[in-house]
């Protein structure tokens, strides 16, 4: 058992509180699904849109505004519990219009879509995991 608060979890793994990237045996680790608290600042926006994405998605607007991007389509999050999901094969890419929090779950659990943390820090974004 593991009892948390999100925020203050969320901080110290880039807003992942559940998923493959977890130790094992530590029951927030998980092959079938990840679970994100994310805090964004306004302004803040990927540097990069995800390609080839392997899971499916379920991004949830807990508070702010924040607007999705797919192909064709932009998706703007504007009420606490709008969300939108996308499937597996789906470019995305984000901004928060206004500060704002989001709760994402994408299964499966896979690894492969982490960036080491130099990169983030030369400007390519925070990525997907």
């Amino acid at each position: 058992m593991y009892v948390g608060r999100a925020a203050r979890d969320a901080a110290l793994d880039r807003g992942w509180l559940l998923g493959h990237f977890k130790e094992p045996g530590d029951p927030r680790h998980s092959e079938d699904v990840e679970i994100k608290w994310g805090v964004h600042p306004r302004g803040e926006e990927r540097a990069r849109w995800v390609r080839g994405e392997q899971r499916t998605t379920l991004l949830v607007l807990v508070s702010g505004r924040f607007r999705v991007r797919l192909p064709g389509r932009e998706v703007l999050l504007a009420e606490q519990g709008d969300y939108v999901v996308w499937g597996r094969g789906t470019d995305h890419s984000w901004r928060a219009e206004e500060d704002a929090v989001v709760l994402t779950v994408r299964w499966p659990s896979v690894p492969g879509y982490a960036v080491a943390p130099a990169a983030v820090a030369a400007g390519e974004g925070a990525p997907p995991r």
